[in-house]
């Protein structure tokens, strides 16, 4: 089969939600979004149970994982919100090769959405805002090492996660916590002097305030194709 006609099973796995769907190697979307909530306790087995699930009856040729924690070489390191004692140096991309029967590339979600959405000029930052703050950096489209900026202090004893994270959100509504973006913003602004950044994630709708010309807010039906994306880098560290 040639490598156009090859179809990439695309795996986003979040705090609250386990989604897929398929695409082709040009980033086309082949079949909708499906979903299934991640599991609790979300252990390696449970969450890869769920991906089964959810491409039960599928067919694909490669598998490419958004996973929320920090990722080398396809082995987790950390999975803050999943629970990193469970994950911690869980090599991902093996299991799920070994228990799909196709090759599996794993990166950061925030690294995959970003490989989606880029414009491929410049230092371009993404950031998803969810049940944590995800971050990923590109120069001139080149995926750079993750960083991950979601544990950092920015608020006397508050993570980035703490402090705009889910569970912020929830406890402080939704105007102390767009003033708390504004803040972000700010920082992100001056720490790393992007040419673009990009917001996505499932509460980037929350952000009302008017935003830079160089601020975009993405969807992830926008960044689909990075599930694609991923498998056209040459290597993923």
């Amino acid at each position: 089969m040639s490598l156009k006609q090859q179809k990439i099973l695309s795996i986003d796995i979040g705090g609250s939600h386990v989604k897929s769907s398929i695409l082709d190697t040009n980033g086309r979307l082949l079949e909708e979004y499906k979903k299934l909530d991640t599991p609790s306790p979300a252990t390696p087995e449970a969450v890869i149970q769920t991906i089964e699930a959810l491409c039960k009856g599928q067919i694909f040729d490669k598998i490419a994982v958004g996973f929320p924690g920090y990722i080398r070489n396809g082995v987790v390191m950390t999975a803050p919100n999943l629970g990193t004692k469970l994950w911690t140096k869980v090599d991902l991309s093996s299991l799920l090769t070994s228990k799909l029967g196709k090759p599996a590339r794993v990166i950061n979600d925030a690294d995959m959405l970003g490989l989606g959405v880029i414009g491929g000029k410049g230092l371009e930052m993404m950031i998803t805002l969810g049940t944590g703050f995800g971050t990923a950096l590109f120069l001139d489209g080149l995926l750079l090492p993750h960083l991950e900026l979601a544990h950092h202090p920015i608020s006397k004893n508050k993570t980035y996660d703490k402090y705009i994270g889910e569970k912020a959100l929830k406890k402080h509504g939704k105007k102390k916590w767009r003033k708390r973006m504004t803040n972000v913003i700010r920082v992100l602004k001056t720490v790393f002097n992007y040419d673009t950044l990009y917001i996505g994630g499932g509460n980037a709708k929350y952000i009302k305030d008017e935003l830079d010309p160089n601020i975009v807010k993405v969807t992830n039906l926008e960044g689909i194709d990075g599930g694609a994306a991923l498998w056209k880098l040459k290597a993923v560290i």
